[in-house]
């Protein structure tokens, strides 16, 4: 199954912050990771982080890095060859550090291909419900995608 990635994180090249997986079909993922930058640059301040417990309550999910890795894996687990797609190299990036849970081990995931999907035109943050929030911003990823594919 396609996976729509979208993460935010404080500033270029900064840490990670959440993870929103919204999919193609079935149950989408969302995660906080706990404890936030103190403090966050300006920006990610203003426009990320009042914005990241907007999502619906069932997927509200705060979890240090080490449990959001496995949680993330957890999440992917019943599906024999998850593919992720993502229209921001970074977000793949971030995604696949989150996945280290030590210098020479990852969590428990076989398989995972990505596709890095350049978009011009398009932007998830003026298309997403709650922008700069990375669930609602995967998921308007997730709606452009398919409506090209219409």
């Amino acid at each position: 199954m396609r996976y729509f990635l979208d993460t935010e994180f404080d500033g270029f090249g900064g840490s990670l912050i959440s993870v929103g997986l919204a999919a193609e079909s079935g149950e989408d993922y969302y995660v906080v990771l706990q404890p936030l930058p103190d403090p966050t640059t300006e920006w990610v301040g203003r426009h990320v982080v009042p914005y990241l417990y907007q999502v619906p309550q069932a997927l509200d999910n705060r979890l240090d890095r080490m449990a959001a890795a496995h949680d993330l894996a957890a999440y992917l687990r019943n599906d024999p060859d998850p593919y992720i797609v993502a229209d921001w190299p970074e977000d793949i990036a971030l995604f696949c550090r989150l996945l280290l849970i030590g210098t020479t081990d990852i969590v428990d995931v076989d398989r995972i291909t990505f596709e890095f999907r350049r978009t011009p035109g398009f932007s998830t943050a003026r298309n997403s419900v709650v922008p700069h929030n990375a669930l609602h911003d995967a998921r308007a990823l997730r709606d452009f995608v398919l409506g090209q594919e219409d």
